[in-house]
């Protein structure tokens, strides 16, 4: 029997909290047999949410706090301040090892300044980057970075693209992963300065599969397997590939809807329609690990459903099974 996951979840942070919370942790431990679910939050309202459901009592235990961060709130202060918040005792319970990754809709500034501040980074890495995987017409690429490092420098994309590459290869199996930097063109000579000064270092790793720059328009046709940026590009790539998705997904359905003609054709198409739209919804594919901390933290979108909770928390014993915090050290 595979050895049992221990994955601590804020239950209250996210739009959709505690509900979608606790119905994501419940889905986990009742489909995965080596899963052990946290929940950290105010006891009173968890229990409420667990009462509804169905589920093996002694895989799920909520750990009670007195404090949610609220998303406004300065994530600094908040972290300092509220010791006993659902996100502080989350990451605190990975830093001590009594969790193996902890899991989070809420304030993304408190996790990530908890993440660095409480589990810490891994030595050598001079900041963490958020990485999601995104759908491409063949599978996922991995974005890295996509909301951590706003201001970054070109030492810092180039561990990215390192260990962007060690995730991809170990977690979704991908034999020496294609990198690519974004920019707004494929000569070498474009692109801003921080893209101009980091292209020939990355074009120096031999330890990458480096093949230069990934323009917007070619990143879902899925040329490369980790896209390399700071996080202000890569959080307009994620918002702006979510939006169009979104949006895609319900003209498609509108139009099928239409006429006649048009619904039976529906009826014919149905199937392999909503095979190939679930390939392109973002939520099959878990949240976005903070990589580069001793410790596994990881971000799920704010709107985050039980599926993407169910997901992130599964992602979670993947990379614990993987090692690839230490894969990373080793690496780097």
């Amino acid at each position: 029997m595979a050895e049992t996951v221990r994955v601590v979840v804020d239950a209250m942070g996210g739009d959709n909290a505690p509900e979608e919370i606790v119905k994501g942790a419940v889905q986990a431990v009742n489909r995965h047999e080596n899963i052990h679910v946290i929940l950290t939050g105010i006891r009173e309202i968890v229990e409420r949410e667990l009462q509804k459901y169905d589920y093996p009592s002694d895989r799920i235990e909520v750990v009670h706090t007195s404090m949610v961060i609220e998303t406004a709130e300065p994530p600094v202060a908040a972290i300092r301040t509220k010791k006993d918040s659902s996100i502080v005792v989350g990451l605190t319970m990975v830093r001590r090892e009594e969790a193996d990754a902890f899991v989070s809709a809420g304030s993304s500034g408190a996790v990530l300044v908890g993440g660095q501040a409480i589990v810490g980074r891994i030595r050598g890495i001079e900041r963490p980057a958020l990485a999601p995987l995104i759908p491409t017409k063949d599978g996922v690429s991995l974005l890295i970075d996509c909301g951590a490092n706003v201001d970054a420098r070109s030492s810092h994309l180039v561990q990215f693209a390192k260990m962007g590459s060690v995730y991809m290869e170990n977690v979704i199996g991908v034999k020496r992963p294609r990198v690519g930097i974004v920019n707004i063109g494929a000569e070498e000579e474009k692109g801003n300065a921080l893209v101009k000064e980091t292209f020939p270092l990355l074009k120096e790793c031999a330890d990458i599969h480096f093949i230069g720059s990934v323009e917007a328009r070619d990143i879902p046709a899925g040329v490369c397997d980790v896209i390399v940026c700071e996080a202000f590009t890569g959080n307009v790539i994620l918002k702006l590939y979510e939006g169009l998705g979104a949006t895609l997904i319900s003209k498609i359905k509108g139009g099928m809807m239409s006429s006649l003609r048009s619904k039976i054709g529906a009826l014919l198409v149905k199937p392999a329609l909503k095979a190939t739209l679930k390939s392109f919804d973002s939520s099959e594919y878990g949240g976005a690990p903070l990589l580069g901390l001793k410790g596994l933290v990881v971000k799920t979108h704010g709107s985050s459903t039980a599926k993407e909770v169910e997901n992130s928390i599964y992602q979670c014993v993947q990379f614990k099974e993987q090692r690839i915090a230490e894969k990373i050290m080793e690496y780097i």
